[in-house]
Order: C-alpha cells, then sequence, then structure tokens
C-alpha cells in the first residue's frame, strides 16, 4: 500500500488524467514518427508481462525528479539540469480540486515534437519548468500560490528529462488546469487557450480536445459556458437550512 500523503494524491490525480492521452495517442513507433502504435495488449499478457500505470511511473519515477536523469546522462549545455529548487515551482498548495479542464497539442501525422522545440517554445510563452519535470504558467510575483496551468508530456512518465532532451519525441503535449485554481476559472481558461494556440503555431502541430478531436470554436464556447458556471457556482453563498419555528 502507498502512503497516501497530499503529494502523492495530486501526482495520482496527474497521471490518471496524462494515462487517458497515452491510451489515445500511444508512442511513436521510431523517432520521427508521430502515429500511434496498435495496443500491444495481447503481446503482452502472453509474455505474462503487465505493464505499470502512470499513476505508478509518476510515483516512482516522477517524484525522483530530474536528479536521478541527470545523474545518468550527460548534461546539454544549451538544455542544462535546472537547480533542484525550481522542483517547488508550479507545486500546488493544496490537494484539493473540483474540476480538471485538458488540451493536448498534437503532432501532425507522421511527424512528432521533438524536445528542444517544445523547450523553446515553452519559454516564448513565457512557462516555467519546475515540479513534476513539467512546465508551468505562474503568477508573476506570487508563484507560491500554484500554477495556472501545467503542461506534461503524454509519454510516460509525463516529464520532459532535459538532461536528454535532445533525443524527446513525443506525439502529443498535454495543457490541463486543475481547478480551484490561483486565479478564477475563466481568467485561467482566457490564458491557458492562448498559450496553447501559440504553442501550436510555434511547433506546427494541431490541437485537440479531451475527445481527440480538432479544438473548434463550438467545443471551445461549451468550455467557456462550463467556467462560467464553475465561477459563478463558487461565487454564490452556501445554501443555509430553513429555520424552524
Amino acid at each position: 500500500m502507498f502512503d497516501l500523503t497530499p503529494e502523492r494524491i495530486w501526482i495520482l490525480i496527474a497521471g490518471a488524467l496524462l494515462i487517458l492521452a497515452i491510451l489515445f495517442f500511444g508512442r511513436p513507433r521510431k523517432p520521427g514518427q508521430g502515429r500511434r502504435l496498435p495496443r500491444g495488449g495481447e503481446a503482452d499478457a502472453a509474455s505474462g508481462r503487465v505493464e505499470p500505470t502512470l499513476g505508478e511511473q509518476l510515483e516512482g519515477e516522477l517524484a525522483e525528479g530530474v536528479g536521478e536523469a541527470a545523474e545518468e546522462g550527460t548534461q546539454d549545455p544549451l538544455f542544462p539540469s535546472p537547480d533542484p529548487a525550481s522542483d517547488e515551482l508550479g507545486k500546488r498548495p493544496s490537494d484539493e480540486f473540483d474540476k480538471i479542464v485538458t488540451v493536448y497539442l498534437a503532432a501532425r501525422a507522421g511527424e512528432a515534437l521533438r524536445g528542444p522545440d517544445i523547450v523553446v517554445a515553452a519559454e516564448k510563452v513565457g512557462l516555467a519548468y519546475g515540479h513534476m519535470g513539467v512546465f508551468h504558467r505562474l503568477i508573476e510575483r506570487q508563484p507560491e500560490r500554484g500554477p495556472v496551468f501545467s503542461v506534461a508530456n503524454i509519454v510516460k512518465p509525463g516529464s520532459f528529462d532535459m538532461a536528454g532532451i535532445q533525443s524527446v519525441e513525443t506525439p502529443a503535449i498535454a495543457f490541463f488546469l486543475t481547478l480551484p485554481a490561483p486565479v478564477s476559472a475563466m481568467d485561467a481558461w482566457d490564458a491557458m487557450l492562448p498559450t496553447a494556440e501559440r504553442m501550436a503555431e510555434l511547433l506546427g502541430g494541431l490541437l485537440l480536445d479531451e475527445q481527440r478531436n480538432a479544438l473548434g470554436r463550438q467545443r471551445i464556447g461549451h468550455i467557456r459556458e462550463e467556467l462560467r458556471a464553475y465561477d459563478r457556482q463558487r461565487e454564490a453563498p452556501p445554501l443555509t437550512k430553513p429555520s424552524r419555528w
């Protein structure tokens, strides 16, 4: 049994979100390809090998951070491993959450998103590399309030290994905001969507919704309606029971 501290609970929540994306996209066949591999469930069952879940991967591998990867590989002078203090950047102050909103940035057919390009694009749109080895949008001068939204790799274990970033290739990355955020749900969405759109331009990728469909105006409108309702609900005073006379 795992000791489910608040930090591990949140890691498992993020893992559950990302494993859905992994099941949709799979891993690329070989470097340079972003196409999905056929699911190998039958082969795994025949060999008796049990593939660990993404939650378990995050629990073990990702919790160890970038330090272990840096020990195993040489650092690239252009993308060095971050200072260990950055592991706290983007850490949520609480494990409580009500809702998760996700958008995927996928490579075009036959292509892949390359690690160095992702890093450069993330820097251009103002994302910070930090907690859990992923990118975060933080509130300026108030990073301790946690991430407005985050960007993770859909390939297990979900992080971006800066020590080996030159060889990283992935079919897609996931933008996700966990509510409540340090700002209103609408403000968080209005920060995340333009960032995802800009990174899609920089990387030449496509934006998809949580069902892996093209993110069009209609779906964007529905998401905005959901988030407005979420904000209104949180602003409304709690209902009180009528007094008995």
